[in-house]
């Protein structure tokens, strides 16, 4: 092992080093994914450039982004949503309208020259430079050369905020939104105004297609009240309660019908208790 190190050292140094083939495969979890595995080689490689380069940009991300970040994730997402909803709505005294939306095949429409032309923007040493360029150029989306990043690198994770990160910036800086969060491809935006939200749709279309070429799902944007439960990572928010997500339920039963040990069961339940859930946690706690 210690010799593999060495020799992967020796070849980014030197600038002989080629990135390995990706081995894909897909899994159901909870729709259909292609996720694409490379050699421990390069793996070692993705996890020194992610321990070096995340603390800097970790630094430049917004608050309110909280996708593969340290201290964020989904349940502090859903409970920030409500935090925020709280807010617009005072405490539940006016109608809070919610505008969600979704990006279209994400990860697959990574556009590598934006990506390296913002990395440049940030990082002046060439020999990093060089080596990030390989781990890009490493991956294509099926017919399209320069286009998408991998599902399963560690680089893709962090990849994909410091891309989107152009996109947080306008929303915060430019439209000044000040109820907006997002996890990974899913964002929400939160106004008293249902009209204004509408206006955002249209501006956040054009800026999408125009400097980062993604679109949104068109049958993934939505603008409704918040009163009326709104779907968001895995759970359906409401005023004075949360849900778990229909498919997510079933997920979790298929899961543990498969797979029925202490640690999945102990898994679950504490999954359960950032919800309304009581009766499923009595359920599988039965089981």
């Amino acid at each position: 092992m210690i010799d593999n190190i060495i020799e992967l050292h020796r070849e980014l140094a030197e600038k002989k080093y080629n990135h390995g083939k990706y081995l894909a495969f897909s899994i159901n979890d909870p729709k259909p994914r292609r996720i694409h595995k490379t050699s421990v080689r390069d793996r070692l490689l993705h996890h020194a450039v992610s321990r070096i380069l995340y603390p800097y940009f970790d630094r430049k991300f917004i608050y309110d982004s909280y996708s593969c970040r340290a201290d964020k994730g989904t349940h502090r997402a859903v409970n920030r949503l409500r935090y925020f909803a709280r807010k617009v709505s005072g405490n539940n005294t006016r109608t809070a309208w919610i505008l969600k939306c979704d990006i279209k095949k994400f990860f697959e429409n990574i556009d590598h020259k934006i990506l390296k032309d913002t990395l440049r923007k940030h990082i002046e040493d060439k020999n990093t430079i060089w080596i990030l360029n390989q781990v890009i150029d490493s991956f294509h989306s099926k017919g399209k050369s320069g286009v998408g990043l991998p599902l399963g690198n560690l680089t893709s994770q962090l990849f994909i905020n410091i891309y989107m990160n152009e996109f947080d910036r306008f929303v915060k800086r430019k439209l000044k939104i000040q109820y907006y969060l997002r996890y990974a491809d899913d964002f929400i935006i939160l106004d008293s105004n249902k009209d204004i939200l509408c206006k955002y749709t249209s501006i956040l279309v054009a800026f999408l297609k125009e400097n980062l070429k993604l679109e949104f799902h068109p049958n993934k944007i939505s603008i409704k009240t918040f009163a009326s439960g709104v779907d968001f990572l895995g759970w359906v928010q409401f005023p004075h309660h949360r849900i778990l997500r229909t498919t997510t339920k079933r997920r979790m039963f298929r899961k543990l019908n498969e797979n029925r040990t202490e640690e999945t069961k102990e898994s679950y339940l504490g999954l359960l208790k950032h919800g309304n859930t009581y009766g499923l946690r009595k359920k599988i706690e039965k089981n």
